[in-house]
């Protein structure tokens, strides 16, 4: 089985949803080994992270991470990281949520095995 260390990026998220796009193939376990996201205005901004998930390969749920997590300005908010982990299954998607356009900088990492 091969490791693969990779990371995924948003700029400037804002008031729509907007999926990180750590994609789920066939045959690939990935983990969620970190996240974090950074206020870039000038105001203190509420992000919300969210979890899509298929159980059992059934209707579609989602699940927050956070919801409304303040982050001040020039401040960031560690959402995975540590002892946090989550495992991605296929078709699941993580999504981020600001309540102020363009306002929020997004990085994931996270291990691919195949």
């Amino acid at each position: 089985m091969a490791n693969t260390f990779k990371n995924r990026t948003l700029r400037a998220v804002g008031t729509s949803a907007v999926d990180v796009g750590a994609k789920v193939v066939a045959n690939t376990q990935t983990t969620l080994i970190g996240m974090t996201v950074s206020n870039i205005v000038s105001s203190v901004i509420s992000v919300t992270v969210q979890l899509t998930n298929h159980p059992d390969g059934g209707s579609a749920t989602t699940t927050h991470i956070v919801k409304d997590a303040p982050i001040p300005t020039g401040g960031s908010l560690v959402v995975l990281g540590g002892d946090q982990k989550v495992v991605l299954m296929q078709d699941d998607k993580i999504t981020v949520t600001s309540n102020t356009a363009s306002s929020a900088d997004v990085i994931m990492s996270f291990l691919e095995i195949t």
